[in-house]
């Protein structure tokens, strides 16, 4: 049975939610594989509305297992309060539907604080993070000074563990003028939400390798966006975590070997959320037109994205990375009613051109994207269930897509909506 891997292929905010939750059907199980509560989806089912951040996407489907994954940092507040609002909603929560690696790592409150201190101090030059903690918790696992979740299972383990964090934390805070952390009042917080997560935690690792060996069907999902990668996104603009395709198996303890297909999600044109850079951002009356259409705020942040026409160079470049089978094209329907649209085919440099987005800061800066431009569309293409229900030139704008990036669309969406998805070829059938 093939397992499938999820991930954005743009900046984040491609549509991941719905097409998680799409595939969640086919599948038995849903895995987080990385990031935190700082990169949100949602989902709209029968109507009803779910924004979810930490949760995966399965959960709102009975008889599926969600599991967070020993690559994700975890806000153990944040994620009791997505529970509550969940289960309000009619959602069952519970240590039989939900699975938590017992070795992922905490996001503490001093963590929050110190991200917070540094975006602040950093003025002009801010990165424009989330303020959740993501960051410094991601130092604090590659730091070796983390507590992770089986460490609220035993005080004696907790205590050194706080003994270890302190001195590197109060010592930044310090140079920030924050009041030393009141190390009784973190162990007291830790204590208390323990009740409320340990029954959660289990070893990931080897229940996904059970379910894969009775024959289940894996959903790996990612959030946030290739662009964001820690190693190969816009750096420094990017976040604190691997959101490539082959985190999904060092991020919940499986082999390279038992990921079957990756599935990229895009959008119909690009955003972004946020600082950095953006090659074909529209900085005018169709951006603006983008963000209505596409109602392009941020789940998490409420942020207002920024917009621009779709970048097929640097999503070929994506794909290649993340070793991207095929893609969903998301939010189609946002594009009705343009006389014309463009894509980005390339870029120039100080007159010369580039079929890929490089590395160095300074050349992003100059970048000036290379367009391509296709007849638009007045139909509109909203809640089309068949490729042949589209318009003849939305058909003649995904096949340049596909021949762009050199990738098959397999999957097309249409709104926001669970049915309104264009099956072209399901990635479980691979």
């Amino acid at each position: 049975m093939a397992n499938v891997v999820v991930v954005g292929a743009q900046w984040g905010d491609e549509g991941k939610g719905k097409i998680v939750d799409w595939l969640s059907e086919r599948a038995e199980v849903i895995a987080r594989f990385q990031g935190g509560h700082n990169a949100g989806h949602t989902l709209v089912i029968d109507g009803k509305i779910y924004k979810l951040s930490l949760l995966p996407s399965g959960i709102v489907r009975e008889g599926k297992l969600s599991v967070i994954g020993n690559g994700v940092v975890l806000d153990p507040w944040a994620l009791c309060d997505e529970i509550e609002r969940v289960t309000a909603l009619g959602v069952t929560v519970t240590p039989d539907n939900l699975k938590i690696a017992e070795n992922a790592p905490l996001i503490l409150p001093p963590h929050r604080e110190l991200d917070q201190l540094r975006e602040a101090a950093a003025g002009v030059a801010k990165i424009g993070t989330t303020g959740r903690g993501i960051g410094p918790a991601y130092e604090d696992k590659v730091g070796r000074r983390a507590i992770r979740l089986a460490d609220l299972g035993d005080a004696d383990t907790l205590e050194s563990r706080i003994t270890r964090l302190l001195p590197h934390h109060n010592a930044l805070r310090t140079a920030f003028g924050a009041e030393p952390i009141d190390r009784d009042a973190l162990k007291a917080e830790l204590l208390a939400i323990a009740e409320k997560i340990l029954p959660f935690a289990a070893p990931v690792w080897k229940i996904l390798d059970e379910r894969r060996a009775a024959g289940n069907r894996v959903l790996f999902e990612g959030a946030q966006g290739a662009l964001l990668d820690i190693d190969y996104g816009t750096y420094p603009f990017v976040t604190s975590s691997n959101t490539m395709a082959g985190q999904a198996a060092t991020g919940t303890g499986i082999g390279p070997g038992r990921l079957d297909y990756v599935l990229g999600i895009v959008k119909a044109y690009t955003t972004r959320v946020g600082e950095g850079p953006f090659p074909t951002e529209l900085k005018d009356a169709v951006g603006q037109r983008l963000g209505e259409r596409g109602h392009e705020f941020g789940t998490v942040t409420g942020r207002q994205r920024r917009c621009g026409w779709f970048d097929a160079a640097l999503v070929r470049q994506t794909c290649t990375m993340s070793g991207i089978d095929g893609v969903a094209l998301t939010k189609l329907d946002v594009l009705d009613g343009f006389d014309e649209l463009k894509i980005c085919v390339g870029y120039e440099i100080d007159g010369q051109r580039y079929d890929y987005l490089p590395t160095a800061a300074a050349q992003q800066q100059r970048v000036k994207p290379i367009y391509e431009t296709l007849p638009g569309w007045q139909e509109s293409t909203y809640g089309a269930r068949s490729f042949g229900e589209l318009p003849a030139a939305a058909i003649k704008y995904v096949v340049r897509v596909q021949e762009l990036i050199g990738r098959p669309v397999a999957l097309l969406s249409t709104s926001p909506e669970r049915d309104d998805t264009i099956l072209m070829r399901d990635p479980f059938a691979d």
